[in-house]
């Protein structure tokens, strides 16, 4: 009897000893979930906010990995930039134990939401009317809520043992916004609400229709899904109801039917929206947002876990310096900022172009980083990105398993093709666009490098 007792102690102490070994050898991760909503009477994109028709998010996770922590996070705003992108990502970092460069922020870029920008918001205080813009003290308050949520998840993370990856075609959402002349020329643009039936006839042109989907699992529990689609968020907007649109409803939609906490980034949507099918109508809004997330639970439904390791995790990171536009003239846009007897919009517009033109000036590089997930690779980009350069990543690497969040910092604006900057059209228009031409050797230079492809 007591010697079976002790085979008994010794047998639980090794299974306790092995535990213990399969805990240290697990990856670990920690979510975070802020609300990101507007201050009433505070300035949305266009508007001030009248109110909070659905809450906006700021979700992320954190990969506990070494020789530092990982930070992916997405944001329901319109568009953070310049000085404010690096302020979040400095704030994650200061929390999250790890170095800014290692961490990505990205917007999904709906329209009834705040924007940020500490730069421009410095130029413009300088003729007082910054506050019609930007909330700066709600941007402040959002990051220290976003510090709190992400130290206290560091230190209860999750146990992370497998990933599972899978992509769903997401059927009339996407549609390309450029359509062009026999000459090659852009003739129309399908705007994100099309009301006239000849413009939304055109074919949906080049788009990406597939929603990449990538999950963590404890053993057989799903925690967390990360999701990715491009094309820009709108059904409607300028209500003054701060609201996440139908992509942050597909996201909701789908953690509500799952029970798994869901984290969804834009893809390179800068040139793709839901024009095509998409008149504006209010009740076109959820229709979008059904047919976003029966592409989730396609994908969903196609997933196959793999057991994943810390050293399975991987970050890396180039530095890109973005050209700037030849538009850009330092001296006419300080005259329009000072120009009282100009709109706001105009105002703004040129707070933005010195910004950026002034960044680069400085010498200042963009970070593109990628997370790297043995065979799956997620690009993060800045700006509103043509969806040509998404699908030429995918097309680098067939043999990987590729996702991109684009709308990262928001300082560049649109960023077409080469090509697309001769074709005319709004996205690369002098006010839409604050880079040249050149900016996709530079990108596709550093995508390259990234996914490890030899010239």
């Amino acid at each position: 009897m007591q010697r079976i007792s002790g085979m008994v102690i010794l047998g639980l102490i090794g299974w306790l000893q092995c535990q213990a070994l399969a805990e240290e050898s697990s990856l670990k991760i920690a979510c975070f979930d802020v609300d990101a909503s507007p201050r009433i009477g505070s300035p949305l994109a266009y508007d001030p906010c009248e109110g909070i028709q659905i809450p906006l998010a700021c979700r992320g996770v954190v990969f506990l990995v070494e020789p530092q922590p990982i930070v992916v996070c997405a944001v329901d705003w319109i568009g953070i930039a310049n000085e404010a992108h690096d302020a979040f990502r400095q704030s994650l970092a200061s929390v999250a134990g790890t170095t800014p460069d290692r961490v990505a922020v990205h917007t999904l870029h709906q329209h009834d939401a705040p924007r940020i920008d500490l730069t421009a918001d410095r130029l413009m205080a300088n003729h007082a009317i910054n506050h019609h813009v930007f909330d700066v003290p709600g941007f402040r308050n959002l990051l220290d809520r976003v510090q709190a949520a992400v130290k206290k998840s560091v230190q209860k993370p999750i146990r992370a043992t497998h990933v599972a990856w899978a992509q769903g075609k997401v059927e009339k959402v996407a549609s390309n916004r450029r359509i062009l002349d026999e000459d090659g020329k852009v003739k129309v643009t399908r705007w994100t609400a099309t009301s006239d039936p000849a413009i939304r006839a055109y074919p949906a042109g080049t788009i990406d229709p597939n929603l990449k989907l990538i999950a963590f699992y404890n053993g057989e529990r799903p925690i967390v899904a990360l999701t990715y689609y491009a094309t820009h968020p709108q059904s409607y907007y300028r209500t003054g109801l701060a609201n996440p649109d139908f992509p942050g409803m597909a996201r909701n939609q789908r953690q509500e039917a799952t029970g798994v906490f869901h984290v969804h980034f834009n893809g390179a949507g800068g040139n793709v929206g839901a024009g095509k099918w998409n008149d504006g109508r209010h009740e076109q809004r959820q229709i979008l947002a059904d047919r976003m997330a029966k592409g989730m639970e396609a994908a969903w439904d196609q997933l196959q876990k793999q057991p994943l390791k810390p050293d399975h995790v991987e970050w890396h990171s180039v530095d890109a310096k973005l050209p700037p536009a030849q538009h850009l003239s330092e001296e006419s846009q300080v005259r329009i900022l000072g120009d009282n007897g100009e709109k706001i919009e105009a105002r703004l517009s040129a707070a933005s172009h010195l910004a950026w033109l002034r960044r680069c000036k400085s010498g200042h590089a963009v970070e593109i980083g990628c997370l790297a997930l043995g065979p799956v690779r997620i690009l993060h980009l800045p700006g509103e990105l043509f969806v040509e350069y998404q699908l030429a990543a995918q097309k680098l690497r067939p043999d990987l398993f590729v996702a991109m969040a684009a709308y990262g910092d928001y300082g560049p604006g649109y960023i077409g093709t080469q090509v697309a900057y001769g074709q005319g059209g709004y996205e690369t228009s002098a006010r839409a666009s604050r880079v040249s031409a050149e900016v996709e050797s530079t990108l596709m230079n550093a995508i390259q490098k990234l996914l490890a492809v030899d010239k």
